[in-house]
């Protein structure tokens, strides 16, 4: 630097602010959105000071709202939801298992490959939110336990942040800090350049590709094998086997040479016997569920039954079916996720009164099994074909929640169980792919600023009907956004006070003459520190401009340095502070150690392979 500086009193103030904030943020006295709203609050008074403007002037306190980066990163959670909303997610699972198979190592470099390459073009958390339904599916059908899936996936997920520009908060709101941090710099300075959408492409490769590695290789020693269940929707099968005496067991069984059912029609089964009902019926690679009366039986069928572990057992033997030991075929199409048992009220209004299962056609029309009438005191469940529905009857019934979302819309049924209701629209598909594609070609091909052209998909999406407009509003993860928003003015008081210039100054003088790679390597460990206990978005901004700074007097490229802070803000290993860590934490069953253990090794392979491949990149 050309001249010393000096501690002044706005520093001081701006200094005492900081370590207000990391106070909060360390400490969670308040939710972090809170916090930062708090600390935009606290700049904004410094401005009753008689005679002084404020820390940051009133009239840019709540600039941060309307900046590129929030509005970049609102497109992007919108345009997740809209992709997932047309069942992209759902087909993906279904690729993975296809090329994957079973096998844990394959299985985990197909997930944590796919998760990583969608995290690049959309926030981190909202790639690994949208991806937990099909690894919760594929753990399912694989029983390869949930801990051992959700972890490799998240970590790639945060990873593969690192790919774009647009991958994760801190490399959104980069181009935003170099510009303000260009307005502070001294006119010898030469004005650093933005960076464009693939410029840390090459860096995130590599780190995606050691992250794949490390939990190939080592997967098996580091990752906890916890059996977690996942709830079921809707109420407990306790419930319904208490108050309805419906057992919620579901059976595979598969039709042998020797079965009368051979032949047969599943009306016919159920006039042989109606202790169990049939919710599911597969043929060759045909799955349906609530089969009609009409299906077919031949030899190799299989179906799932309900009906206490007695009574199956009973059946299985009395028809020569073989018995299987879990859910094979029918893993994913029955997960709780997807289908389960539920209550249906008929109203006095509705025109199936009178009316008969078989008269109606139940299965076929609505895509239901009704397994027991509760009506009055009584609770019937056998020859229930055949009986006259009355007003006030309460189907109990098995269905996929897509059907039962259907039905819920229908004026001759109050569906009074609790169930996933999220409607699904795959025939938007194109529509929400094309806007996708038209978004990432903007900013790919044309110097429209990114919250504009990011924005172009995500209203597409709604104009086209992928998502109504209080989806897209949903959709919007509001505390990431007040977070970022509140947090800006800080850093811009961080700049323009000469706060940043003087900590760099300092910096400096502690670690004495040592070349630009230690001064860097500093600031990365530095800014992994400041992830670990605050947000990361947060650690960007407060780190960005301390960074530029120690660059400027190091005589080394202030850009990179920035750069430095905005991919080591996402080492986020050790512990679950990261948002993607607490989203899997849960549904894993996963404690801090399991982070611990898992995320040490791997936060210092991301410090060296960061650190070096920024070096020959750039």
């Amino acid at each position: 630097m050309a001249q010393e500086l000096v501690l002044t009193t706005e520093m001081i103030a701006v200094l005492s602010i900081l370590a207000f904030t990391i106070f909060l943020f360390v400490s969670e006295v308040v939710r972090v959105d809170v916090a930062a709203v708090i600390v935009m609050v606290v700049l904004g008074l410094t401005s009753l000071y008689p005679g002084y403007a404020g820390l940051v002037p009133p009239q840019d306190l709540f600039l941060g709202f309307g900046s590129n980066a929030v509005i970049s990163i609102i497109a992007v959670m919108i345009m997740g939801v809209g992709l997932d909303k047309t069942g992209a997610m759902a087909l993906l699972a279904a690729k993975i298992l296809k090329v994957a198979g079973t096998t844990e190592s394959r299985i985990i470099a197909f997930i944590s490959g796919t998760v990583a390459f969608i995290s690049s073009f959309m926030q981190n958390i909202g790639a690994a939110a949208l991806f937990m339904p099909v690894v919760a599916r594929i753990s399912r059908r694989t029983n390869i336990p949930l801990s051992r899936l959700l972890m490799p996936m998240g970590y790639c997920a945060i990873l593969g942040g690192t790919m774009t520009m647009i991958g994760s908060s801190p490399l959104i709101l980069l181009n935003d800090l170099i510009i303000t941090s260009n307005n502070s710099l001294p006119a010898s300075i030469e004005k650093m350049d933005t960076y464009s959408l693939f410029s840390v492409t090459p860096i995130g490769i590599v780190m995606v590709a050691s992250g794949m590695l490390y939990f190939i290789v080592l997967g098996r020693f580091v990752l906890p094998a916890n059996n977690t269940e996942t709830a079921e929707p809707g109420k407990t099968a306790e419930y319904f086997e208490e108050i309805y005496q419906v057992k919620g067991d579901a059976f595979e069984v598969a039709v042998t040479i020797d079965s009368p059912f051979v032949g047969k029609q599943i009306l016919d089964l159920e006039k042989m016997d109606n202790t169990v009902s049939v919710i599911a019926l597969r043929n060759a690679h045909q799955v349906s569920v609530a089969p009609t009366r009409e299906s077919e039986i031949w030899v190799g069928s299989e179906f799932v039954i309900l009906g206490s572990q007695k009574d199956v057992e009973a059946y299985v033997e009395k028809f020569k079916l073989t018995l299987k030991n879990e859910l094979e075929s029918f893993s994913e199409t029955l997960s709780p996720n997807l289908a389960g048992i539920s209550e249906i009220v008929l109203p006095p209004s509705s025109s199936l009164i009178g009316k008969s299962i078989g008269g109606i056609r139940i299965r076929k029309r609505y895509g239901i099994s009704v397994l027991a009438i509760y009506r009055g005191d009584e609770t019937i469940r056998t020859d229930i074909r055949d009986v006259l529905f009355r007003a006030g009857d309460t189907l109990v019934v098995h269905s996929t929640w897509e059907d039962l979302y259907s039905i819920s819309k229908d004026r001759d049924f109050v569906v009074v169980t609790d169930f996933p209701h999220e409607e699904s629209r795959p025939h938007k598909f194109m529509h929400a792919l094309a806007f996708f594609m038209i978004a990432l070609a903007l900013v790919l091909f044309t110097d429209l600023r990114l919250s504009i052209a990011l924005m172009v998909g995500a209203i597409g999406m709604v104009v086209s009907g992928v998502l109504r407009i209080d989806e897209a509003y949903k959709a919007v993860g509001w505390q990431s956004v007040f977070l970022l928003a509140s947090l800006i003015p800080l850093g811009v008081a961080v700049e323009t006070t000469g706060t940043a210039a003087w900590i760099a100054q300092e910096t400096l003088r502690i670690l004495g003459d040592v070349p630009i790679w230690v001064l860097q390597a500093a600031v990365a460990i530095l800014a992994t520190i400041f992830t670990l206990v605050m947000s990361n978005v947060g650690a960007t901004v407060l780190l960005v401009p301390l960074a530029v700074n120690i660059a400027i007097a190091a005589d080394a490229d202030p850009a990179i340095f920035a750069l430095t802070v905005a991919l080591a803000t996402s080492n986020s290993f050790f512990i679950p502070t990261h948002q993607v860590n607490a989203l899997i934490m849960g549904p894993a069953g996963y404690r801090v150690k399991d982070f611990m253990k898992a995320g040490s090794l791997m936060t210092v392979i991301f410090l060296v392979i960061m650190l070096v491949m920024l070096n020959i990149v750039f």
